[in-house]
């Protein structure tokens, strides 16, 4: 069995190990997050996010600074805070409109999470063109605006919403196709 060090090394070119490593760790991830953020579904959101920038960032992990896991959870520990800034900007903002959150049960968050770990996902979303994939990740997982990517790509506003738009039609695409083949 692979340690979650060579798991998170073979995650930039094999969807499987990344996906492996999701299944190992989420869950521990999930408790840490849901205790710090006393709340399941911003707990599954900071998983999410954190996965996301790991699976964007992981060949910057050195093993020789410590485990596949501290990296996880240094990760999740910005994301938690980053949510925590945005949250109360966004809670203000649904009390103004007199709007509840949603709630998910938790069977409805936890097919949520196993549909987000399937290698299919992880596989497709990989299988993106860089800009769409990039474009993707940075607004659909990292929930950035279009100027704020803009301005990091290097691209028009115009050119990342394009990018966005093909790389979600091409996702949706694909997962259509899957589930078809089940």
């Amino acid at each position: 069995m692979p340690t979650d060090e060579e798991l998170l090394a073979a995650a930039d070119r094999d969807p499987e190990a990344f996906a492996a490593l999701y299944r190992r760790l989420a869950p521990q991830l999930l408790a840490w997050s849901a205790r710090r953020t006393g709340d399941r579904e911003t707990a599954a959101d900071v998983v999410a996010e954190t996965f996301a920038a790991a699976l964007e960032g992981c060949h910057r992990y050195r093993a020789d600074r410590g485990p596949a896991a501290a990296w996880l959870y240094g990760i999740a520990r910005h994301k938690v805070a980053r949510l925590s800034e945005r949250g109360s900007v966004e809670a203000s903002a649904r009390r103004r409109l007199g709007m509840a959150r949603p709630a998910l049960d938790d069977d409805e968050l936890d097919a949520v999470l196993a549909r987000a770990s399937a290698p299919e996902v992880t596989g497709a979303l990989a299988e993106l063109p860089d800009e769409q994939r990039v474009a993707v990740r940075a607004r659909v997982l990292d929930e950035r605006d279009y100027a704020e990517i803009a301005a990091q790509t290097g691209s028009s506003e115009a050119a990342v919403r394009q990018r966005v738009s093909r790389g979600l039609a091409t996702l949706r695409r694909r997962m259509t196709m899957k589930e078809a083949e089940r």
